[in-house]
């Protein structure tokens, strides 16, 4: 029995491994080599696929399950979070794209109503694309991506009324009025429903699954949300990606999220290759070569119109100059839901062959240019950054006030107000440490500023936020925001305008340390390692081992994993680097509880350098430092020891300290 769906999904797989393995060979990003094996396989290549159709449908299905797993892995506290993004950030962008692409279209002589329409398709972009690249590189917590991500929501919903609109552009009548409130009615059940699901029906419907312990059945009740709410937005006039991304915004409320993400997930990555296929199905290659002067120059008139155009509408927002700059980028191509909206232009007369085919073309250039843009993002903005651009422009038009900071000394500087940010601010707050705090989210810089926080609003990026942080007189900077490189960019920075500063970085994966090492990092701490540190806690205390002994294994676990790291950067580390020449060797404080054996003790009692192997350093008492105490030195209740020696040594130590023990500590 023939299949044609079954033969051509074995041709486009096959055909994409081989694509993607040369690909992969070259350094070209995924995308491209699905893009290549649409055109291959599709009519207007070697006319391999012929269940057309069929693979546009299996298309739809893969940008429903993105958008469901990107609803998943975000949450309707972070939409509010970004509530400003999605409705000034994505009303300005569409906006400006869209009257600026209806001047240029007349100008070329097209009717308005052709002109309108390509305006439309030119404003939207690729969520598919975007937000799948931004997702790899873990930028999706960055600002630049957090309000990527907002304007794409806009541009999603925005697509609604352009459907609408596009019949009354071809002179089609009726009766839109009653339409536009049918809409509004079923948007407004949406949403409620939506609400009603996130507080009670969905997690209870999968409590109830959850207690089978049926993996089927489990995967089987995401599949009927996802496209259950997804049917229901289609049915109300709304994009069925939408209706997905609500799907996903349900669940993530629950705690079954992590669990659907991972099922979710494989399904996703096969679908989603038959999207990208189905594009480049879409080009007609002969129409490309007989006209690439036109198609390219107005390829690249699209992507810097976008970019220059989004990069303003973020600017307005009060983002920093770089930020926006890396906004506008990754927006600067034409989007799939612009696919889908042409298929109805071409329905109504709105667009011809060859206006269609130049519109295909374009955009699937455009697309295919995307990852390679996305990843010379960076570089282009830190490249624009040092044009002589007026300080302001630099550093975001902000109406957040500034802190008062750039008097302090010997203070430490937080960059990033996340859960790493928040939580070192509060260690600091509560040790009585001086710090300041530098936030690219305006809003949580007001909000905070009227706690009492020392936080101001900036691009850490910038030599002059450091600068008003007075770094040079800072003692430790601690960077703890989600953009890799932005971070590598700082930590350049912080060494170049400090070399004495102690410069601690958080990143997300190990292989961020070299990089970051090798730009003047004192400390890197990986994520990836900490979380597999702190697993491993947690299943010795199941099995009762004793907490001194888990905490000496963790000191040594922890040293010998990052020494295996900073071998990477020992030539290009000072010598007085306590850390890198003796890396067995480490300096900690210890702190003298009431009941503890040192109190009343000295050093010549207890012997801790000869029992121990453990050199005591020096002594904090009340605000006064003592500095190679003497032996016979009693200890009292909250001294602060000052210790050198083994990680598993001082642990050991530690434990002394704390709990009272019988007898002479031998």
């Amino acid at each position: 029995m023939d299949i044609p769906l079954l033969n051509d999904t074995v041709i486009i797989f096959g055909l994409a491994i081989v694509v993607l393995l040369i690909c992969h060979k070259l350094r070209i990003p995924e995308v491209v080599g699905f893009l290549l094996t649409g055109i291959f396989v599709g009519p207007y290549g070697f006319g391999l696929v012929k269940a057309i159709h069929e693979v546009e449908l299996l298309a739809e299905i893969g940008i429903v399950l993105l958008l469901f797993t990107i609803g998943i892995e975000f949450s309707l506290k972070r939409l509010m979070q970004i509530k400003k993004a999605v409705l000034m950030g994505g009303s300005l962008q569409v906006a400006l794209t869209f009257l600026a692409t209806v001047l240029a279209a007349t100008w070329f002589d097209l009717a308005l109503n052709q002109s309108i329409f390509i305006g439309f398709l030119v404003a939207l972009s690729s969520t598919a694309i975007v937000l799948k690249l931004i997702q790899k590189r873990a930028e999706v917590d960055s600002p630049h991506g957090r309000t990527t991500l907002g304007v794409l929501i806009f541009q999603d919903i925005i697509i609604v009324p352009m459907i609408l609109i596009t019949p009354m552009l071809a002179g089609v009548t009726g009766d839109s009025g009653a339409t536009v409130l049918v809409l509004l009615a079923k948007a407004f059940g949406i949403i409620l429903l939506v609400i009603v699901s996130t507080k009670w029906l969905v997690p209870w419907v999968l409590f109830q699954v959850a207690k089978t312990r049926s993996q089927e059945i489990f995967l089987l009740s995401l599949v009927v949300i996802c496209l259950g709410v997804a049917w229901l937005t289609s049915e109300a006039g709304l994009s069925l990606a939408l209706g997905a991304f609500l799907a996903g915004l349900i669940i993530s409320e629950s705690e079954y999220s992590h669990q659907a993400l991972g099922n979710i997930i494989p399904f996703r990555d096969i679908f989603t290759s038959f999207f990208f296929v189905s594009i480049g199905m879409l080009l007609d290659v002969g129409f490309l070569f007989q006209n690439p002067i036109i198609i390219v120059l107005l390829t690249l008139s699209v992507l810097a119109l976008k970019f220059t155009l989004t990069s303003i509408s973020i600017m307005l927002l009060g983002l920093p100059f770089r930020a926006s700059i890396l906004v506008g980028l990754a927006l600067s191509q034409v989007g799939e839901f612009s696919f889908i909206l042409s298929r109805s232009g071409v329905e109504h007369g709105l667009l011809s062959g060859d206006i269609y085919q130049m519109f295909l073309a374009v955009s699937i250039l455009s697309m295919a240019a995307t990852p390679f843009i996305i990843g010379m993002a960076p570089r282009i903005a830190d490249a624009m950054l040092r044009l002589p651009l007026p300080q302001k422009l630099k550093l975001g038009f902000s109406p957040v006030p500034e802190a008062k900071v750039n008097t302090m000394k010997d203070h430490l500087i937080i960059i990033g107000f996340g859960v790493n940010g928040r939580n070192v601010a509060r260690a600091a707050h509560l040790s009585k440490i001086p710090y300041a705090i530098i936030e690219l989210n305006p809003e949580t810089v007001r909000s905070e500023q009227a706690k009492g926080e020392p936080i101001f609003f900036g691009d850490s990026t910038q030599e002059a936020v450091l600068q008003h942080a007075n770094i040079n007189s800072a003692r430790v900077v601690v960077s703890a925001i989600n953009d890799p490189a932005s971070t590598r960019r700082i930590a350049e920075i912080v060494r170049r305008l400090n070399p004495k500063v102690h410069l601690i970085v958080r990143s997300r994966y190990l292989l961020e340390m070299k990089p970051l090492y090798e730009l003047g990092a004192n400390e890197v701490i990986p994520e990836e390692f900490e979380t597999s540190v702190e697993i491993f806690t947690r299943v010795l205390a199941k099995y009762l081992i004793p907490k001194t002994e888990i905490e000496a294994l963790v000191c040594e676990i922890r040293s010998d994993g990052y020494e295996m790291f900073r071998n990477i950067s020992r030539e290009s580390s000072t010598l007085s680097d306590l850390n890198l020449q003796l890396p067995d060797v480490e300096v900690s404080t210890l702190r003298i509880v009431e009941k503890s054996l040192f109190v009343g003790k000295s050093l010549a009692e207890i012997e801790l350098r000869k029992a121990y192997g453990v050199t005591v350093l020096a002594l904090r008492r009340n605000s006064q430092i003592i500095s190679n105490p003497k032996v016979d030195l009693p200890f009292c209740k909250d001294d602060i020891l000052f210790v050198l020696g083994a990680p598993e040594k001082i642990a050991r130590v530690a434990s002394l300290s704390q709990e009272p023990h019988e007898g002479k500590a031998t």
